[in-house]
């Protein structure tokens, strides 16, 4: 448990270092973050080095990862809608989160959150924390505490939207692990694509 709760305060280091007004503006977000979530993934693959089984590439699993990450960008194309008519803050705050690709290559953050990014987040937060809180707990109990951190690392933002976007990802991607962690490749897959989708190819 002691090395859990290491790469959790760890990514929650990072992540405010990242995300806090005070600190954002002197780092370079995306190559933070890909060192960041990369570094994290090393440490989960070391503390505990079989998650890797459940990664099973199949082509029913990359149609099922193409699949997930359409629905949740169409999650999230709804959602800010109607967050537009509930808060008056919303589309700034949405639009800060796309201010932090202003000046950066398409290719270059496709490359990054497509083989990097997305793929290291996945085996940081589903596949080491909540497999390993779901054995130490309960299955139920260890997905909601992983959505639940995995949203609140998002807090040092101070942007409301982003830490709601976390939440509403993060509880998609649990529930997919939760029920069906033999599908852990199409989870995966589908942050990736997400990630990409919602930030390059379809901006919302």
């Amino acid at each position: 448990m002691k090395k859990l709760l290491f790469t959790i305060f760890l990514a929650a280091v990072l992540w405010s270092i990242m995300f806090l007004p005070v600190t954002a503006p002197h780092v370079n977000f995306w190559w933070m973050m890909t060192a960041s979530a990369c570094t994290l993934s090393i440490l989960s693959s070391i503390f505990n080095p079989g998650w890797w089984r459940r990664v099973h590439i199949t082509f029913r699993g990359v149609l099922e990862g193409i699949a997930i990450a359409a629905i949740l960008w169409g999650i999230f194309w709804t959602g800010d809608k109607l967050s537009q008519i509930l808060f008056n803050f919303a589309r700034t705050q949405v639009d800060l989160i796309y201010g932090m690709k202003e000046g950066e290559s398409p290719w270059l953050l496709t490359a990054l959150m497509l083989f990097l990014i997305g793929p290291a987040e996945e085996i940081l937060w589903r596949g080491y924390v909540q497999q390993t809180l779901q054995k130490r707990w309960s299955s139920n109990a260890g997905m909601v505490a992983t959505t639940l951190v995995y949203a609140l690392v998002h807090a040092g933002s101070c942007n409301f939207m982003l830490v709601m976007a976390a939440l509403v990802a993060g509880t998609t991607w649990g529930l997919l692990y939760r029920f069906f962690p033999q599908k852990f490749f199409a989870i995966i897959l589908s942050h990736a694509l997400w990630d990409v989708a919602v930030f390059v190819w379809f901006p919302i």
